[in-house]
């Protein structure tokens, strides 16, 4: 059997430790490095050599969750019916599980600029596809609307259940979906920028 070479064992090294560094954070975001390091089965040494130190790691995890937001709002516009784009960008964030490391990680590193355009581009995408749905949606429901659904979305968590976890999402997506769509206004004004962004300043 061919071993593989020191690029690709690298490659594996790092997937392990964004693996388990996601697992172990969301558990509890101050948890040690080298926790991260002894579920990744890598050394110590190998994981500092990639990431200099914890905040580098956060912030790795966050930026990647940030592209895969991004992937999947650039996919849901393919979509031709404007309801179902929305709707499919929702459930492609809720299955990613993006938002369960903004609730967790929030506040816990320093955003770089590359992530900060990158959030715009993200907020540019989801007010666009909110934009296609209003036909279909309450009158004042908005881009922080969303971000809070998605954020309840991933606080239903079922330990050592990814499944049923999953299954419970999807659930209760669908019924906050049809939530959006029917009634009249909602109550109150809907959530400030301010009132969303105080946690990403640590």
């Amino acid at each position: 059997m061919k071993r593989p070479g020191r690029g690709e064992q690298a490659v594996r090294n790092n997937e392990a430790i964004l693996t388990a560094a996601r697992e172990i954070f969301l558990a509890d975001p101050r948890a040690p490095v080298a926790a991260v390091a002894e579920r990744a089965k890598v050394g110590i040494g190998a994981l500092y050599r990639r990431y200099p130190g914890k905040e580098d790691l956060l912030r790795t995890l966050c930026h990647d969750g940030l592209r895969t937001f991004i992937a999947e709002a650039e996919r849901a516009t393919l979509e031709t019916d404007d309801w179902a784009a929305f709707a499919t960008f929702l459930h492609a964030i809720v299955r990613a599980d993006v938002h369960s490391l903004t609730v967790h990680l929030a506040g816990t590193f320093t955003p770089t600029e590359q992530m900060n355009t990158d959030a715009e581009t993200a907020s540019a995408l989801a007010a666009g596809l909110i934009e296609r749905a209003r036909p279909h949606l309450r009158p004042d429901v908005g881009p922080a609307d969303v971000t809070l659904l998605l954020e309840m979305c991933a606080a239903v968590r079922i330990p050592d259940a990814a499944a049923r976890t999953a299954e419970l999402r999807e659930r209760c997506l669908t019924l906050l979906l049809d939530g959006l769509r029917t009634g009249g206004p909602l109550p109150g004004p809907p959530p400030a920028a301010a009132e969303l962004n105080w946690r990403w300043h640590p």
